[in-house]
């Protein structure tokens, strides 16, 4: 079923950082950001599965229609306003985007099992602890397998919330087209979003120019079946990936990913979705737009929505491709809104 990454909280008195109460019967403390990242990067480096589940619920409407812009302004002691009597799907499934893995959503695992949430992050194939080798992934489906399988494990009667970075925002609309009776809302954070018939790599078409340029003469391109072979995967360099991603990330958040990245299997990227307007056409989408992003910018993102208008619209202000790392609170923020949407 894939491999899922969970970060515990634990209780220590000598702790004098801020810690938020957690709402409902539960009254464990988060630990600090520090600790956090230390436990990530623990089980990044020892490539340790964990497999936990939290519990938790929480409501409140808003207006779909309208657009949010969002800022870090508010403290890391400051509770999002939540009603957790009247919610029906407590679930958040997070996919992750190219190169990375479940590790890195610890941040935000941590703050929504704080809030009272389920939040579950996944390995795509080939991808943070799942042992594939990355250039045996030729397709969506393939890629996508560790969350297909999750969702055709849950009970029938029960859905979950999506969320996916990046290019898991392929996964996640493949997800809505073969699993919509699964998936409650589904959350796409500075993702590809595409239209019936797109290849994700279409998205960044403008920036990086057509598929068969970038398969030509691309130097990030990776044989793994020889160089007299198609190519089976991309990574950029190192540096070049802290310009992209990471232009506004902490440091040591940047450390984290710069030893638990692997390269990213090409064929998803380059595959056609097939989208149909009774199954992904009904499914309930929400956009996240990052406004310091420079690995898909603010224009590309505005122009997703402006072409496959979801229910909603985020915006998070100084945030980079990466705001699980560069702006958690904020994004917290968001999630905890959309989930409390009926």
């Amino acid at each position: 079923m894939g491999n899922s990454f969970i970060c515990r909280t634990k209780k220590d008195s000598k702790d004098v950082g801020s810690r938020s109460k957690r709402m409902g019967r539960s009254q464990r403390k988060l630990v600090s950001e520090e600790e956090l990242h230390l436990q990530a990067l623990s089980m990044a480096l020892q490539q340790h599965q964990l497999s936990q589940r939290f519990e938790g619920s929480m409501s409140r409407r808003i207006g779909s229609s309208r657009r949010h812009a969002v800022s870090e302004s508010f403290s890391a002691n400051k509770q999002v306003p939540v009603n957790l009597e009247n919610i029906k799907i407590k679930k958040f499934v997070l996919i992750h985007g190219e190169g990375f893995g479940a590790w890195c959503w610890y941040k935000t695992v941590a703050l929504l099992e704080e809030t009272g949430l389920l939040p579950v992050a996944l390995d795509l194939t080939g991808s943070g602890i799942d042992l594939t080798d990355t250039n045996s992934v030729t397709t969506l489906a393939d890629y996508s397998k560790p969350l297909t399988v999750y969702l055709e494990n849950l009970p029938e009667d029960e859905k979950v919330i999506l969320v996916g970075h990046s290019i898991g925002g392929a996964c996640i609309s493949y997800a809505l087209e073969n699993y919509s009776q699964k998936i409650s809302k589904a959350i796409f954070l500075c993702a590809t979003m595409v239209s019936d018939g797109q290849k994700p790599f279409d998205v960044y078409a403008d920036e990086l120019g057509s598929a068969e340029r970038f398969m030509q003469e691309s130097k990030f391109l990776i044989h793994g079946n020889g160089k007299e072979k198609p190519p089976t995967g991309f990574m950029f360099e190192k540096e070049q990936m802290k310009g992209l991603y990471f232009n506004q990330s902490p440091a040591k958040d940047v450390a984290l990913a710069m030893v638990s990245m692997r390269h990213s299997p090409l064929g998803p990227i380059m595959e056609k979705l097939s989208l149909s307007t009774d199954k992904y056409g009904t499914g309930r989408r929400f956009y996240i737009q990052t406004l310091d992003d420079r690995a898909l910018s603010p224009d590309v993102q505005e122009k997703l929505v402006r072409e496959n208008p979801p229910e909603g619209v985020y915006k998070i202000k100084g945030s980079d491709h990466c705001p699980f790392f560069s702006k958690p609170q904020s994004l917290h923020k968001i999630l905890v809104e959309i989930a409390q949407i009926p």
